[in-house]
């Protein structure tokens, strides 16, 4: 089991850690880390594994193995593999990459508030992030929407991460936006994600501490994906 520092503090762009394995496919499993692994929509940190001697190792990818939500994987690139379980290194991400990820991600949750439907699927990316709802149209006047979207990330909302036992996730379903991928449970507590008193969800990625660091928003396109689904793309605006 891998501790996940990025759960209680998502600005760490460096920490000491141990390995803990190595994986069948070369994945290096540390005791702890600050590498988000592929889950939710968001994509996998990127970044190196720096030895004691100043040595680097490139990390390529950030896996969950075989669907282990208690361990993450670090993928080395090509031919970047020499670590043995004991060693000591320093774990350090592409923060750059990261923030726009936390930004992009706090700001679909609050794009799920501007449009109340139910969610169906979404992606963040580091310059560009959608979601899917189940909604019959498109918003008759998206001017109004962004207006909205850019008033609650002016508002200086604060983020911030409490947690909840499986039991009383079960008991509030209503907290469940996304129809199609449920609150991780069975490890006896889900993580959910505050934004002021606007909004509540259960989460597991990264997310800026106020909303006011996501900066100004532009609504992309909105694509008709089936009778009842449309994907709302969002970007970064200048």
């Amino acid at each position: 089991m891998t501790e996940f520092l990025f759960r209680s503090d998502s600005y760490l762009a460096s920490a000491p850690a141990t390995v803990l394995a190595i994986a069948g496919d070369g994945g290096i499993v540390l005791d702890q880390t600050i590498f988000y692994a592929s889950s939710g929509g968001q994509p996998g940190d990127t970044g190196w594994l720096e030895r004691a001697d100043g040595t680097r190792i490139a990390i390529a990818a950030t896996v969950h193995p075989e669907g282990d939500k208690t361990t993450i994987a670090h993928l080395p690139a090509p031919g970047e593999h020499s670590l043995a379980a004991g060693d000591a290194v320093t774990a350090n991400i592409d923060w750059d990459t990261r923030y726009k990820l936390m930004r992009m991600h706090t700001a679909l949750h609050l794009l799920s508030v501007v449009l109340p439907f139910p969610v169906t699927g979404g992606s963040i990316g580091a310059d560009k992030g959608r979601l899917d709802f189940d909604m019959p149209e498109a918003p008759a006047d998206l001017t109004a929407v962004e207006a909205r979207l850019n008033a609650l990330v002016a508002g200086n909302h604060p983020v911030t991460a409490e947690w909840i036992t499986d039991e009383q996730m079960a008991a509030q379903p209503d907290l469940i936006k996304t129809m199609n991928v449920k609150p991780p449970m069975g490890q006896g507590r889900v993580r959910l994600i505050r934004i002021g008193d606007i909004d509540l969800q259960p989460c597991g990625g990264t997310h800026v501490r106020n909303t006011s660091e996501i900066g100004p928003l532009k609504l992309g396109k909105i694509e008709k994906k089936g009778a009842q689904n449309r994907r709302v793309s969002l970007v970064f605006g200048a």
